[in-house]
């Protein structure tokens, strides 16, 4: 069979329009039409796996993470995600139930203790509340060796994270700044 160039585009032309024809028509008469219940919800989240500070689109019932994808409008990651973005849900799910390794409550264990107890949300705020204020009092300099007045702290440190906002950034470095500490650090900086 001797084939031109112009026979063979409108062999083709003819064969997408007779395949795309029925589906154009169905759609228009409402024979495809359903309507689509999606019980879920999608939110956008960042990863929180490394410093880079991928964006992700999370969708879920309210209890358990359902899907988990890239978000394409992200200026950083654009749609993408490495091997650990993609298993952001198992931080909440796996195999479609509530993950049983995650911990939901506070764990303690006492110095010299070989247990962990598990205590509430209230004692384990208070209880390190607690420890930054005995810290700062017992470390917090007014004056360094040549008499400057410095007023800091360097018995604390802090490190924020890649799940971190600006605005949450911004208000974590007030706090720390307003208890004089020095060593304040951010994972995207290391």
């Amino acid at each position: 069979m001797n084939l031109s160039r112009r026979d063979f585009l409108k062999i083709s032309g003819a064969a997408a329009g007779g395949l795309l024809l029925p589906s154009a028509v169905g759609l228009a008469s409402g024979a495809y039409s359903y309507k689509l219940h999606k019980p879920i919800g999608e939110t956008t989240t960042i990863c929180c796996f490394c410093g880079v500070g991928c964006g992700a689109i999370i969708a879920g019932d309210g209890k358990l993470v359902l899907n988990i994808e890239g978000d394409p409008d992200h200026p950083i990651n654009e749609g993408s995600l490495c091997s650990k973005g993609a298993a952001l849900a198992q931080l909440n799910t796996v195999d479609g139930k509530i993950n049983e390794n995650r911990l939901t409550k506070v764990k303690y264990r006492a110095p010299g203790s070989d247990r962990w107890e598990e205590k509430d949300w209230e004692w384990a705020i208070r209880e390190i509340a607690k420890r930054v204020k005995k810290t700062r009092d017992d470390h917090f300099m007014v004056r360094d060796a040549e008499g400057r007045t410095v007023n800091r702290l360097e018995a604390i440190a802090s490190l924020g994270g890649a799940a971190l906002d600006n605005e949450e950034c911004t208000l974590i470095s007030k706090a720390n700044r307003a208890l004089g500490l020095v060593y304040i650090e951010h994972q995207a900086r290391i």
